[in-house]
C-alpha cells in the first residue's frame, strides 16, 4: 500500500496515480454515502406516523441528517489536513454504519434525531474522499478525475429519493436504514483493502485548523466566488426538487408516489455529463463553461415554468418536457459544482480538506435556503413563483461569474 501526499517528502513514497477502477470506486463510494443525506426527505411521511411524531418533529427528522452533515463539514473534514486520511475515512464509515443500524431500530423520535445527526456528520467522509482523488490525479487532469467522481456523487443525490421510496414502499422505512448500514459496512471493508494512504502536509493543532477556516475564506477569492455560485445553483436545485412533487401530483400530470419516484430517476440523467465539465476545466474553459451552466439552469426553469402552467389536456407531452427541464437543470447544477470543485482543489494542496469543507458547507447552506423557500413560494403563488425564484438564483449566479471575470 502506497502512502500518498501532494508531493514527495523525506522518507515517503511518491504519490500513487489514480487508475480507472480506483476512480470508479471513488465515484461509487460517494454515491453510496450521499444517499443517506437526502433519503429522509422522502421517508418523513412514513416515519412520523410510525413513531407518533407531530408535524414539527417530522420536519426535524428531515433536517437532522443535513445538520449533522454540515457539522461534519466544519468540524470533522478539517481533520483530513491533520492526520492520515484513510484511517479517518474508515472510522467515519464505521460510525455511519453503526448510526444507520441504530436508526433502523430507533424506538422514539428523539433517539432517531440523535442517530440521524451522527449519521449525517459521519457521511461528511465524502469530502475527504474527493480531495484524495484530486491529489492522485495526473498533472493537468484534476478536473477529469473530480468530474468522474462527482458523477457518482450527483447520481447518488438524484437517486436517493426514488431509491428510498421504493425500499420503503416494499419493506418500510426501517428497511432503508438497515440496508444502508449493510452497504456502508461493505464499503468500509472494500476501502480498507483498496484505499491508498494519504498523509497531509499540514503541521498544526486541530484548534488552529478550525480557526484557519476564516482565514482561508478571507484570503481565497476563488473559493468565495465558486462557493457563492455553487450555493446559488444548489438553492435553485433544492427549490425545484422540493416543490416538483407537489406540481406533479396536480393535473395534467396526476402522478402518485411511485410515479414521482420514477420521475426523479429521469433527473439522474443530467449527471452523465459531469465528467465533461471536469475536462472543460482542464482545457482552460472554466469561465465559458460556468456561464453555460448558469444559462442552461435559467433556460430549464423558464421551460418548466411554461410547461407547469398547463392545467388540462394530455399529460404525456407536458410530462416529457418537465423531464427535459429536470435533466437540463441538473446539468447546470452539476456542471457548476464540478468546475467549482476543480478550482477549489487546485488552490492549496496542503489545505484541501478545509477548502472542500468550506466549499460544500457554503453551498449546502444555499440548498437549505432553497428548500425553505420552496414551501413559502408554493403557498404564495404556486409553481410560477417557484420557477421565478429559481431563475433569479441562476441570474445572480451568472452576474457573480460575469463580474468576477477570469480566475
Amino acid at each position: 500500500m502506497l502512502d500518498t501526499n501532494d508531493g514527495q517528502t523525506a522518507g515517503r513514497l511518491p504519490v500513487q496515480t489514480i487508475t480507472g477502477p480506483q476512480t470508479l470506486l471513488f465515484a461509487a463510494s460517494t454515491g453510496i454515502i450521499v444517499t443517506n443525506l437526502f433519503a429522509p426527505q422522502t421517508l418523513v411521511g412514513l416515519i412520523g406516523p410510525s413513531l407518533g411524531a407531530g408535524a414539527a418533529s417530522v420536519g426535524l427528522v428531515a433536517m437532522a441528517t443535513l445538520l449533522g452533515y454540515a457539522a461534519g463539514l466544519f468540524f470533522l473534514v478539517p481533520m483530513a489536513d491533520l492526520g492520515e486520511n484513510r484511517a479517518l475515512i474508515l472510522r467515519m464509515l464505521a460510525a455511519a454504519a453503526l448510526a444507520a443500524g441504530i436508526a433502523a431500530l430507533a424506538p422514539t423520535t428523539a433517539s432517531l434525531l440523535i442517530v440521524l445527526f451522527i449519521l449525517g456528520a459521519a457521511c461528511s467522509a465524502i469530502q475527504i474522499l474527493v480531495p484524495i482523488a484530486a491529489s492522485m490525479a495526473p498533472p493537468g487532469e484534476a478536473g477529469r478525475v473530480i468530474g468522474d467522481v462527482m458523477s457518482g456523487l450527483m447520481i447518488g443525490i438524484l437517486l436517493a429519493r426514488p431509491l428510498a421510496s421504493f425500499i420503503a414502499d416494499a419493506w418500510g422505512w426501517r428497511a432503508f436504514y438497515g440496508l444502508s448500514a449493510a452497504a456502508l459496512t461493505l464499503l468500509a471493508i472494500v476501502l480498507a483493502f483498496t484505499l491508498p494512504r494519504r498523509w497531509p502536509q499540514a503541521k498544526s493543532s486541530y484548534g488552529a485548523l478550525i480557526a484557519s477556516l476564516v482565514g482561508l475564506l478571507r484570503d481565497e477569492p476563488v473559493l468565495r466566488r465558486r462557493a457563492l455560485t455553487a450555493a446559488l445553483v444548489m438553492a435553485a436545485f433544492s427549490l425545484f426538487w422540493t416543490a416538483v412533487a407537489l406540481r406533479l401530483a396536480q393535473p395534467p400530470f396526476g402522478l402518485g408516489q411511485r410515479g414521482i419516484a420514477l420521475f426523479a430517476l429521469v433527473g439522474a440523467g443530467g449527471a452523465v455529463v459531469t465528467p465533461l465539465f471536469g475536462r472543460a476545466g482542464d482545457h482552460g474553459w472554466t469561465r465559458p463553461a460556468t456561464i453555460f451552466c448558469h444559462l442552461v439552469l435559467m433556460g430549464a426553469l423558464a421551460l418548466t415554468a411554461w410547461v407547469g402552467s398547463s392545467q388540462s389536456g394530455s399529460s404525456w407531452t407536458p410530462l416529457v418536457l418537465m423531464g427535459v427541464s429536470a435533466v437540463l437543470l441538473d446539468i447546470g447544477v452539476t456542471g457548476d459544482q464540478t468546475l467549482g470543485r476543480r478550482a477549489v482543489n487546485l488552490l492549496r494542496p496542503e489545505a484541501r480538506g478545509r477548502l472542500n469543507g468550506l466549499f460544500v458547507g457554503i453551498f449546502f447552506i444555499g440548498g437549505a435556503i432553497g428548500s425553505l423557500l420552496a414551501g413559502i413560494a408554493w403557498a404564495w403563488a404556486g409553481w410560477p413563483a417557484v420557477c421565478a425564484i429559481g431563475g433569479a438564483f441562476g441570474l445572480v449566479a451568472l452576474l457573480v461569474d460575469w463580474i468576477g471575470g477570469p480566475e
